[in-house]
Protein backbone atom coordinates (compact mmCIF):
# COMPACT_ATOMS: atom_id res chain seq x y z
CA UNK A 1 0.00 0.00 0.00
CA UNK A 2 1.38 3.39 -1.00
CA UNK A 3 1.45 6.06 1.67
CA UNK A 4 -0.72 9.11 1.15
CA UNK A 5 1.31 12.10 0.01
CA UNK A 6 0.40 15.49 1.42
CA UNK A 7 1.91 18.81 0.39
CA UNK A 8 3.73 20.37 3.33
CA UNK A 9 5.01 23.93 3.52
CA UNK A 10 8.72 23.55 4.33
CA UNK A 11 9.93 27.15 3.98
CA UNK A 12 8.54 30.67 3.69
CA UNK A 13 9.99 33.80 2.09
CA UNK A 14 8.73 37.35 1.78
CA UNK A 15 9.53 40.74 0.35
CA UNK A 16 8.11 44.23 0.88
CA UNK A 17 9.52 47.35 -0.80
CA UNK A 18 11.29 49.95 1.33
CA UNK A 19 9.20 52.97 0.35
CA UNK A 20 6.26 53.70 2.65
CA UNK A 21 3.06 55.54 1.77
CA UNK A 22 1.46 56.69 5.02
CA UNK A 23 -2.05 57.94 5.71
CA UNK A 24 -0.54 61.38 6.20
CA UNK A 25 0.98 61.21 2.71
CA UNK A 26 -2.45 60.32 1.33
CA UNK A 27 -4.03 63.30 3.14
CA UNK A 28 -1.97 65.51 0.82
CA UNK A 29 -3.10 63.59 -2.28
CA UNK A 30 -6.85 63.04 -1.84
CA UNK A 31 -9.68 64.22 0.38
CA UNK A 32 -9.22 61.81 3.30
CA UNK A 33 -7.58 61.71 6.71
CA UNK A 34 -5.61 59.34 8.92
CA UNK A 35 -8.38 58.76 11.45
CA UNK A 36 -10.97 57.99 8.77
CA UNK A 37 -8.66 55.44 7.11
CA UNK A 38 -7.62 53.77 10.37
CA UNK A 39 -11.12 53.42 11.79
CA UNK A 40 -12.58 51.99 8.58
CA UNK A 41 -9.75 49.81 7.32
CA UNK A 42 -7.16 49.42 10.09
CA UNK A 43 -4.39 50.65 7.75
CA UNK A 44 -1.69 53.14 8.81
CA UNK A 45 0.80 52.72 5.96
CA UNK A 46 1.53 50.60 2.91
CA UNK A 47 4.67 49.79 0.88
CA UNK A 48 5.15 50.97 -2.70
CA UNK A 49 7.59 49.51 -5.23
CA UNK A 50 9.37 52.50 -6.74
CA UNK A 51 12.13 52.58 -9.33
CA UNK A 52 12.39 52.56 -13.08
CA UNK A 53 11.46 49.25 -14.71
CA UNK A 54 10.64 47.39 -11.48
CA UNK A 55 7.71 44.99 -11.73
CA UNK A 56 5.96 42.21 -9.82
CA UNK A 57 8.66 39.68 -10.76
CA UNK A 58 11.22 41.87 -8.96
CA UNK A 59 9.36 41.16 -5.70
CA UNK A 60 8.81 37.47 -6.50
CA UNK A 61 12.55 36.90 -6.95
CA UNK A 62 13.81 38.05 -3.49
CA UNK A 63 10.91 36.24 -1.76
CA UNK A 64 11.83 32.96 -3.49
CA UNK A 65 15.56 33.53 -2.93
CA UNK A 66 14.95 33.90 0.81
CA UNK A 67 12.90 30.71 0.85
CA UNK A 68 15.65 28.78 -0.99
CA UNK A 69 18.29 30.09 1.40
CA UNK A 70 16.24 29.03 4.45
CA UNK A 71 15.70 25.55 3.01
CA UNK A 72 19.28 25.23 1.76
CA UNK A 73 18.33 24.55 -1.83
CA UNK A 74 19.32 26.05 -5.17
CA UNK A 75 16.63 27.57 -7.44
CA UNK A 76 17.60 24.93 -10.03
CA UNK A 77 15.99 22.33 -7.73
CA UNK A 78 12.53 23.93 -8.07
CA UNK A 79 10.18 21.82 -10.21
CA UNK A 80 7.37 24.34 -10.68
CA UNK A 81 6.61 27.97 -9.81
CA UNK A 82 3.05 29.25 -9.53
CA UNK A 83 2.53 33.00 -9.16
CA UNK A 84 -0.86 34.25 -7.98
CA UNK A 85 -1.14 37.84 -9.25
CA UNK A 86 -3.45 40.39 -10.89
CA UNK A 87 -0.52 42.65 -11.73
CA UNK A 88 1.69 40.52 -14.01
CA UNK A 89 4.77 42.21 -15.47
CA UNK A 90 2.96 41.97 -18.81
CA UNK A 91 0.14 39.92 -20.35
CA UNK A 92 2.72 37.41 -21.59
CA UNK A 93 5.21 35.93 -21.00
CA UNK A 94 3.96 35.07 -17.53
CA UNK A 95 5.52 36.59 -14.43
CA UNK A 96 6.41 33.05 -13.34
CA UNK A 97 8.38 32.61 -16.60
CA UNK A 98 10.27 35.85 -16.08
CA UNK A 99 10.89 35.14 -12.39
CA UNK A 100 12.27 31.65 -13.14
CA UNK A 101 14.73 33.23 -15.58
CA UNK A 102 15.84 35.88 -13.04
CA UNK A 103 16.15 33.22 -10.32
CA UNK A 104 18.07 30.70 -12.38
CA UNK A 105 15.25 28.19 -11.83
CA UNK A 106 16.26 26.49 -15.07
CA UNK A 107 14.44 23.20 -14.38
CA UNK A 108 11.08 24.73 -13.40
CA UNK A 109 7.97 25.22 -15.44
CA UNK A 110 5.56 27.84 -14.21
CA UNK A 111 2.47 29.91 -14.78
CA UNK A 112 0.47 32.79 -13.36
CA UNK A 113 -2.88 32.28 -11.71
CA UNK A 114 -5.39 35.10 -11.58
CA UNK A 115 -7.95 35.07 -8.75
CA UNK A 116 -7.42 38.54 -7.25
CA UNK A 117 -7.16 38.49 -3.45
CA UNK A 118 -7.81 34.73 -3.39
CA UNK A 119 -4.87 34.19 -5.75
CA UNK A 120 -2.59 32.69 -3.13
CA UNK A 121 -5.22 30.20 -1.90
CA UNK A 122 -6.10 29.12 -5.43
CA UNK A 123 -2.38 28.77 -6.23
CA UNK A 124 -1.67 26.86 -3.01
CA UNK A 125 -4.41 24.31 -3.73
CA UNK A 126 -3.13 23.94 -7.30
CA UNK A 127 0.47 23.56 -6.13
CA UNK A 128 -0.56 21.05 -3.46
CA UNK A 129 -2.28 18.90 -6.07
CA UNK A 130 0.96 18.80 -8.12
CA UNK A 131 2.81 17.46 -5.05
CA UNK A 132 -0.02 15.04 -4.17
CA UNK A 133 0.14 13.61 -7.71
CA UNK A 134 3.59 12.25 -6.83
CA UNK A 135 5.08 13.79 -9.96
CA UNK A 136 6.77 16.85 -8.41
CA UNK A 137 8.97 17.22 -5.34
CA UNK A 138 9.47 20.97 -4.96
CA UNK A 139 6.74 23.40 -5.94
CA UNK A 140 7.01 27.08 -5.07
CA UNK A 141 3.76 29.03 -4.65
CA UNK A 142 3.92 32.82 -4.62
CA UNK A 143 1.35 35.54 -4.02
CA UNK A 144 2.63 38.85 -5.39
CA UNK A 145 1.12 42.12 -6.51
CA UNK A 146 2.33 45.57 -7.43
CA UNK A 147 -1.06 47.12 -6.80
CA UNK A 148 0.39 50.63 -7.09
CA UNK A 149 0.62 49.96 -10.84
CA UNK A 150 -3.18 49.76 -11.21
CA UNK A 151 -4.33 52.21 -8.54
CA UNK A 152 -5.64 55.67 -9.34
CA UNK A 153 -4.18 57.91 -6.63
CA UNK A 154 -7.02 60.38 -7.20
CA UNK A 155 -9.63 57.77 -6.23
CA UNK A 156 -9.93 57.88 -2.47
CA UNK A 157 -12.08 54.72 -2.41
CA UNK A 158 -9.17 52.53 -3.56
CA UNK A 159 -5.88 54.37 -3.10
CA UNK A 160 -6.07 54.18 0.70
CA UNK A 161 -6.35 50.37 0.71
CA UNK A 162 -3.70 48.82 -1.49
CA UNK A 163 0.04 48.23 -1.25
CA UNK A 164 2.78 46.18 -2.90
CA UNK A 165 4.50 42.99 -1.73
CA UNK A 166 5.25 39.31 -2.31
CA UNK A 167 5.21 36.15 -0.20
CA UNK A 168 6.30 32.64 -1.16
CA UNK A 169 6.07 29.11 0.23
CA UNK A 170 7.87 25.91 -0.73
CA UNK A 171 5.74 22.77 -0.96
CA UNK A 172 7.32 19.32 -0.59
CA UNK A 173 5.88 15.81 -0.21
CA UNK A 174 5.07 14.71 3.35
CA UNK A 175 4.07 11.23 4.50
CA UNK A 176 3.24 11.98 8.15
CA UNK A 177 0.01 13.90 7.65
CA UNK A 178 1.48 17.39 7.76
CA UNK A 179 0.70 20.04 5.16
CA UNK A 180 -2.41 21.05 3.24
CA UNK A 181 -5.35 19.06 4.61
CA UNK A 182 -8.40 20.51 2.89
CA UNK A 183 -9.58 23.48 0.84
CA UNK A 184 -12.97 24.89 -0.02
CA UNK A 185 -12.70 27.32 -2.92
CA UNK A 186 -15.58 29.24 -4.46
CA UNK A 187 -16.28 31.74 -7.20
CA UNK A 188 -19.18 33.83 -8.42
CA UNK A 189 -18.73 35.87 -11.58
CA UNK A 190 -21.78 38.02 -10.86
CA UNK A 191 -19.53 39.91 -8.43
CA UNK A 192 -17.48 41.17 -11.36
CA UNK A 193 -19.42 44.43 -11.49
CA UNK A 194 -18.34 45.43 -7.98
CA UNK A 195 -14.59 44.83 -8.15
CA UNK A 196 -12.70 44.86 -11.43
CA UNK A 197 -10.27 46.48 -13.81
CA UNK A 198 -12.46 47.13 -16.80
CA UNK A 199 -10.02 47.75 -19.63
CA UNK A 200 -6.86 46.10 -20.91
CA UNK A 201 -8.33 42.70 -21.76
CA UNK A 202 -10.13 41.45 -24.88
CA UNK A 203 -13.43 42.99 -23.68
CA UNK A 204 -12.07 46.55 -23.61
CA UNK A 205 -8.69 46.61 -25.36
CA UNK A 206 -6.52 49.61 -24.58
CA UNK A 207 -7.46 52.72 -26.55
CA UNK A 208 -7.21 56.48 -26.15
CA UNK A 209 -10.76 56.34 -24.79
CA UNK A 210 -10.10 53.66 -22.12
CA UNK A 211 -7.02 55.52 -20.91
CA UNK A 212 -8.83 58.89 -20.82
CA UNK A 213 -11.71 57.28 -18.90
CA UNK A 214 -9.23 55.80 -16.37
CA UNK A 215 -10.51 52.27 -17.03
CA UNK A 216 -7.08 50.68 -16.50
CA UNK A 217 -7.31 51.19 -12.74
CA UNK A 218 -8.85 48.95 -10.12
CA UNK A 219 -12.48 49.82 -9.45
CA UNK A 220 -14.27 48.85 -6.25
CA UNK A 221 -17.78 49.44 -5.00
CA UNK A 222 -16.84 49.28 -1.33
CA UNK A 223 -20.15 48.59 0.40
CA UNK A 224 -21.19 45.73 -1.87
CA UNK A 225 -17.75 44.10 -1.67
CA UNK A 226 -17.59 44.54 2.11
CA UNK A 227 -20.97 42.85 2.57
CA UNK A 228 -20.09 39.87 0.38
CA UNK A 229 -16.59 39.54 1.86
CA UNK A 230 -17.76 39.44 5.48
CA UNK A 231 -20.27 36.73 4.70
CA UNK A 232 -18.11 34.80 2.22
CA UNK A 233 -14.92 34.59 4.27
CA UNK A 234 -16.72 33.84 7.54
CA UNK A 235 -19.08 31.24 6.04
CA UNK A 236 -16.40 29.32 4.16
CA UNK A 237 -14.10 29.22 7.21
CA UNK A 238 -16.92 27.85 9.35
CA UNK A 239 -17.81 25.31 6.65
CA UNK A 240 -14.17 24.14 6.45
CA UNK A 241 -13.99 23.54 10.22
CA UNK A 242 -17.33 21.75 10.26
CA UNK A 243 -16.33 19.50 7.36
CA UNK A 244 -13.18 18.49 9.26
CA UNK A 245 -14.95 18.07 12.63
CA UNK A 246 -13.01 20.94 14.18
CA UNK A 247 -13.92 23.94 16.30
CA UNK A 248 -12.15 27.23 16.96
CA UNK A 249 -10.48 25.56 19.97
CA UNK A 250 -8.57 23.24 17.62
CA UNK A 251 -7.15 26.09 15.54
CA UNK A 252 -3.80 27.64 16.48
CA UNK A 253 -3.94 30.45 13.93
CA UNK A 254 -6.31 32.15 11.52
CA UNK A 255 -4.45 33.69 8.58
CA UNK A 256 -7.02 35.96 6.94
CA UNK A 257 -6.60 37.97 3.77
CA UNK A 258 -5.73 41.50 4.89
CA UNK A 259 -8.44 43.53 3.15
CA UNK A 260 -10.06 45.27 6.06
CA UNK A 261 -9.78 44.89 9.83
CA UNK A 262 -13.56 44.62 10.22
CA UNK A 263 -13.77 41.68 7.78
CA UNK A 264 -10.91 39.97 9.64
CA UNK A 265 -12.67 40.43 13.01
CA UNK A 266 -15.96 39.11 11.64
CA UNK A 267 -14.27 35.94 10.34
CA UNK A 268 -12.48 35.32 13.66
CA UNK A 269 -15.75 35.81 15.58
CA UNK A 270 -17.59 33.40 13.32
CA UNK A 271 -15.22 30.52 14.05
CA UNK A 272 -14.81 31.48 17.71
CA UNK A 273 -11.18 32.58 17.65
CA UNK A 274 -9.59 34.98 20.08
CA UNK A 275 -7.82 37.99 18.52
CA UNK A 276 -4.48 36.66 19.85
CA UNK A 277 -4.75 33.75 17.38
CA UNK A 278 -5.34 35.95 14.34
CA UNK A 279 -2.47 37.14 12.15
CA UNK A 280 -2.91 40.83 11.30
CA UNK A 281 -0.37 43.08 9.63
CA UNK A 282 -2.74 45.22 7.56
CA UNK A 283 -1.77 48.33 9.54
CA UNK A 284 1.74 48.23 8.03
CA UNK A 285 1.20 46.82 4.54
CA UNK A 286 -2.41 47.50 3.59
CA UNK A 287 -4.03 45.09 1.14
CA UNK A 288 -1.29 43.53 -1.01
CA UNK A 289 -3.92 41.38 -2.78
CA UNK A 290 -2.45 37.89 -3.44
CA UNK A 291 0.52 38.59 -1.14
CA UNK A 292 -1.32 39.18 2.15
CA UNK A 293 -1.60 35.57 3.39
CA UNK A 294 1.98 34.46 2.59
CA UNK A 295 3.33 37.72 4.07
CA UNK A 296 1.55 36.85 7.32
CA UNK A 297 3.06 33.35 7.28
CA UNK A 298 6.46 34.97 6.65
CA UNK A 299 6.13 37.34 9.61
CA UNK A 300 4.69 34.79 12.03
CA UNK A 301 6.87 31.87 10.92
CA UNK A 302 8.84 31.69 14.19
CA UNK A 303 5.66 31.66 16.30
CA UNK A 304 4.12 28.64 14.58
CA UNK A 305 4.76 25.18 16.00
CA UNK A 306 4.90 21.83 14.24
CA UNK A 307 1.40 20.32 14.29
CA UNK A 308 -0.40 23.66 14.59
CA UNK A 309 -3.70 23.63 12.74
CA UNK A 310 -3.96 26.80 10.67
CA UNK A 311 -6.85 28.21 8.65
CA UNK A 312 -6.13 30.47 5.68
CA UNK A 313 -9.12 32.47 4.41
CA UNK A 314 -9.53 34.95 1.57
CA UNK A 315 -12.07 36.91 -0.46
CA UNK A 316 -11.31 38.66 -3.73
CA UNK A 317 -12.60 40.33 -6.86
CA UNK A 318 -14.58 38.27 -9.28
CA UNK A 319 -15.85 37.20 -6.74
CA UNK A 320 -13.43 34.53 -5.58
CA UNK A 321 -13.15 33.20 -2.04
CA UNK A 322 -12.12 30.22 0.00
CA UNK A 323 -10.48 28.70 3.04
CA UNK A 324 -7.66 26.17 3.45
CA UNK A 325 -6.74 23.99 6.43
CA UNK A 326 -3.04 23.32 7.05
CA UNK A 327 -1.27 21.12 9.55
CA UNK A 328 1.99 23.05 10.04
CA UNK A 329 5.01 20.88 9.23
CA UNK A 330 7.96 22.43 11.10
Amino acid sequence: MTQKISAAITAVGGFVPEDKLTNFDLEKMVDTNDEWIRTRTGITERRILKGEGLATSDMVVPAVQELCKKRGIDPSEIDALIVGTVTPDMMFPSTANLACHKLGAVNAWGFDLLAACSGFLYSLTTGASLIESGRYKKVVVVGADKMSSIINYEDRATCIIFGDGAGAVLLEPNYEGFGVQDSILKSDGSGGNYLNMRAGGSFRPASIETVTNKEHYAFQEGQAVFKHAVKGMADVSAELLERNQLTGNDIAWLVPHQANKRIIDATADRIGLDASKVMVNIERYGNTTAATIPLCLWEWEKQMQKGDKIVLAAFGGGFTWGATLINWAY
